[in-house]
């Protein structure tokens, strides 16, 4: 069978004769003509980079669920920081920038109703204390 079109493979060129010489050294001999080198074919991609690009967007519902169940355990962690950090007296301004970049993150829902409702309540709590802070 031969395969021929754009997507055949090209013949590779014969190698120049080598000669070898006692004492380790060799020569090219001149007698062999070079052969001219073929022009490189462009390869086709199979699905092109928009579906690579597409793929890339589909989205595993249980991924999405455990990265949202990550961003409500950090606001919860951040909210207990500020909670321990009002009662020693000694809340810092790291801990309410946490506290903001926790809220960031609760925006996005993960398709549970029963989660998206506790990741609410997350977020208004967050919100709450962000507004009492002053911070926006």
């Amino acid at each position: 069978m031969r395969v021929s079109g754009p997507n055949g493979t090209a013949l590779a060129p014969a190698p120049n004769v080598v000669r070898r010489l006692p004492g380790g050294t060799f020569t090219v001999s001149e007698g062999a003509p070079s052969q001219p080198q073929a022009a490189a074919v462009a390869l086709r991609t199979v699905g092109g980079i928009d579906a690579l690009i597409a793929l890339q967007g589909i989205e595993d519902p249980l991924e999405r669920r455990r990265r949202v169940v990550k961003h409500g355990r950090r606001a919860l962690d951040a909210l207990d920081e500020l909670k321990l950090g009002l009662l020693a007296g000694t809340l810092d301004q790291a801990t309410m920038l946490r506290l903001k970049s926790a809220a960031v993150d609760l925006k996005e829902g993960s398709g549970d109703e029963r989660l998206d409702s506790v990741l609410a309540e997350i977020d208004l709590r967050v919100e709450v204390e962000l507004a009492k802070a002053g911070i926006s």
